[in-house]
């Protein structure tokens, strides 16, 4: 798993609205919030991402970019993203199937789906904070929170 200090491994991915989403567009300008999760309408999932819909300014202002990602196709980032009022990217790892969670080392391999994996990168690419949860195991918002604001 990519690690606090090492340099964030950039992707091209497409959003819910088919949008392209380079996480090397944000250099200089944003810190990414990435959070990785294992399929949409779940109910681990969904309750993390309405935290983050809910108080979407701690997550998303001036400052930082949220983007959720997902071996979910678009199309069912579509549907997930409307039903939910999701207004950050839900970004598609469909094809080749998971090889941006590989890439970052959250992969479940068995499951063929991402484990739930988050990552602040900073303006300068470099990662300020790592986790990693299976696919039972609910993260901790507010941590996502202290780490933006430790940046």
């Amino acid at each position: 798993m990519i690690r606090v200090g090492d340099e964030a491994l950039d992707f091209t991915l497409r959003d819910q609205n088919r949008e392209q989403f380079a996480l090397s567009s944000m250099r200089g300008a944003k810190a990414v919030l990435i959070v990785f999760y294992p399929f949409a309408f779940t109910g681990i999932c969904t309750g993390e991402l309405q935290r983050v819909r809910d108080d979407l300014e701690l997550f998303q202002n001036d400052h930082v970019q949220v983007v959720s990602i997902s071996a979910d196709s678009v199309y069912t980032q579509k549907i997930f993203s409307v039903r939910e009022e999701f207004e950050f990217p839900l970004l598609s790892d469909y094809w080749p199937h998971g090889a941006v969670a590989q890439a970052y080392g959250v992969f479940n391999d068995q499951g063929g789906f991402a484990n739930r994996g988050t990552f602040l990168v900073d303006r300068d690419g470099i990662v300020r904070f790592a986790e990693m949860k299976t696919i039972g195991e609910g993260r901790e918002a507010d941590e996502w929170i202290a780490a933006i604001k430790a940046l």
